[in-house]
């Protein structure tokens, strides 16, 4: 049964690290019997799971994985690419670019975070922690002489893989200047999170949640990690 969209949501997704212990970017990995990249899918799999569209941030070897995404997804409505400069910090600066990227967009009330390097993550998880944001208030801003303001979507949430915490992060437009002001280094949303209330949504009937950060782990996920 195809799943129901997720209205004003977009997918972000985090692509620009140069995967060191890889050898190799991992947005540029492909199953060991040929298909897709790995960037490919992430960007199919939160399209498949009901985001509006996605954004994708590069870095590192930035032009074959805009390369290998523009194979995909032609439509830039649909899939737009952002470059980070300083990439090599770390997640941080991926997540900083891509939300700073999205604030434009009024539209747009949430975004659905996901990494390149999930490649058992399914559309089905994606969906679950979407909707997990359904009906959540906005923020309210005090202070400044304003108070009880509405300014945008107040949705928080992340996914979990038998209680340890995972991706997709759902993060309301209310929450973005937060995160972009910690995100530091390899941390992303961590910190933003450890001190905000947000949804923990178990999806680990779904999934692992596991990451791939080597070769020995990209061939036991059926990647081809010779490089």
């Amino acid at each position: 049964m195809p799943l129901s969209p997720l209205p004003h949501v977009r997918g972000l997704l985090l692509a620009a690290g140069s995967g060191r212990r890889m050898g190799r970017p991992k947005a540029l990995l492909r199953p060991a019997e040929g298909g897709r990249t790995l960037a490919e899918r992430a960007v199919a799999v939160l399209l498949e799971g009901g985001c509006d569209g996605v954004t994708v941030v590069v870095g590192a070897a930035s032009d074959e994985v805009t390369a290998a995404v523009r194979a995909s997804f032609p439509e830039e409505d649909v899939v737009d690419v952002v470059r980070c400069a300083d990439w090599s910090e770390g997640m941080g600066a991926s997540l900083r670019a891509g939300l700073t990227a999205m604030r434009p967009h009024a539209q747009v009330q949430a975004v659905l975070v996901s990494l390149v390097d999930l490649p058992d993550l399914p559309a089905g998880a994606v969906h679950r922690v979407g909707r997990s944001g359904v009906g959540a208030s906005s923020v309210e801003v005090s202070g400044v002489g304003v108070s009880g303001v509405a300014v945008g979507a107040g949705c928080l949430s992340r996914a979990a893989y038998g209680g340890v915490p995972g991706h997709p992060t759902l993060i309301g437009r209310d929450h973005w200047a937060g995160v972009v002001a910690g995100a530091r280094g390899d941390r992303g949303a961590r910190d933003y999170l450890a001190v905000h209330d947000h949804v923990v949504v178990e999806c680990g009937d779904l999934a692992t949640g596991r990451d791939v950060d080597s070769p020995a782990g990209a061939r036991r996920a059926g990647l081809d990690a010779s490089g």
